[in-house]
């Protein structure tokens, strides 16, 4: 699991780098970087209450 939330973090992370090379659709770009790091944050709260 742990490497799950890794990826996503990393990725959204990547994301919010991109929103700002990107032609069209920054916003939407910046809001999906911002959606995968909130989903790598709450990935192992979710799990860990189980």
């Amino acid at each position: 699991m742990f490497i799950v939330a890794l990826v996503l973090f990393l990725g959204g992370l990547a994301l919010f780098g991109v929103a700002f090379m990107v032609p069209a659709f920054q916003a939407l770009v910046f809001a999906a970087g911002i959606l995968l790091v909130c989903l790598a944050m709450a990935l192992p709260m979710h799990t860990k209450a189980r």
